[in-house]
């Protein structure tokens, strides 16, 4: 089934961890991947993180907030909260293939 949004592109577990993180309120790096570690158990480091939101950034997924106490936060966009759904909707389909083709199969040894 094609993309709806062909610029997606290949979606990186980090970009899309970042997307969801940010879905619920505008957050600063630290906080991203506290709140990242603590829904997924995945540890970013931050350059990985780093590099993830200038990508984000220059897709227009993402939008700088204006720094505060030296701490940059980011926000989520219309076109990243799109971009995070139709992925959702695709690992989801992903998930269902996955779950019917693990199902023991009768007379199978």
């Amino acid at each position: 089934m094609p993309r709806k949004t062909p610029e997606l592109g290949r979606f990186t577990d980090v970009a899309l961890l970042v997307l969801i993180s940010l879905a619920e309120s505008p957050k600063h790096g630290y906080r991203m991947i506290a709140d990242i570690e603590t829904f997924s158990g995945t540890v970013l480091e931050p350059g990985t993180l780093y590099g993830a939101l200038m990508r984000l950034e220059q897709r227009g997924w993402i939008t700088p907030l204006p720094t505060t106490e030296r701490r940059k936060p980011y926000r989520i966009t219309d076109p990243g909260r799109a971009a995070l759904t139709e992925q959702l909707a695709t690992l989801r389909r992903i998930e269902q293939t996955a779950a019917l083709r693990i199902q023991p199969t009768w007379g199978t040894a």
